[in-house]
Order: C-alpha cells, then structure tokens, then sequence
C-alpha cells in the first residue's frame, strides 16, 4: 500500500479521518487514523481509528454493535486527510444519534440547538 507512504502524518503520527455515510453523503464524524489504523481499516474492510485518550486502537461499533462498514478510502489533495465513506449501522454518534454532527448554531442567539433524533440511549449501549 504505497500511497500510506505519501500521506502527511502530524507530529504524532496521525492523520485525521473524516467519516461520510456512502448512501447519502452525510457527515457522520471525525477521528484519527495511525499508519496501522489505516492499514486495519484496509484490510479488514471495519473503519479503525487511534484514541488518543486511551492510547489503543478501536474499531467503531465493537462496543456498541454500530459498525462502520468501509465502502471506499479518499485523500485529499494535500495528503493530510482521510475520508472513509462507509455504510453505518446505527449510530455513529457515541451519544446516540446517527452523526456526531447532531447540532446546529443558531445564528442569531449564538445557541446549540439539536437537529437530529437520538436513536439509542448512550447509556444502555456503552454499559455493555
């Protein structure tokens, strides 16, 4: 996999990944990638990302059963970013909604307002 050698990891060895649902083009989420997450994800063809807090490698879904299926890999033109276009199964959102990207700033008040409806109960889910 040559291109991973072409790719612009930060100073800690990561690349940022933005996740987009394949079907309709949302944006689901953000998380970093390692040269080892991505080689992952490639294989296995289940989006895997770096924590940076717990300092391990996750694949998305593995506690809460909301997998993200790798439909396709892109970069962009400066090769310091990953977009995984995938087919998600519920929630990509660790809160509960299908995309991490569930509010809006409203612009007149300055305030969050949530646009979307939550689908699972972040608690019941991650307890497991």
């Amino acid at each position: 996999m040559q291109f991973i050698d072409q790719l612009k990891f930060n100073e800690q060895g990561l690349i940022p990944a933005i996740v987009q649902d394949a079907e309709n083009g949302d944006v689901l989420m953000m998380a970093w990638m390692n040269r080892e997450a991505l080689e992952r994800t490639l294989e296995t063809g289940k989006a895997t990302y770096w924590s940076r807090s717990r300092q391990k490698f996750w694949v998305k879904g593995e506690t809460s059963g909301h997998f993200q299926e790798v439909q396709g890999v892109y970069i962009d033109c400066d090769a310091d970013v990953v977009l995984l276009k995938v087919k998600q199964a519920g929630a990509a959102c660790h809160e509960g909604y299908r995309s991490c990207f569930f509010r809006r700033v409203e612009p007149e008040t300055g305030e969050l307002q949530v646009m979307l409806e939550r689908l699972v109960n972040p608690e019941e889910v991650y307890s497991r």
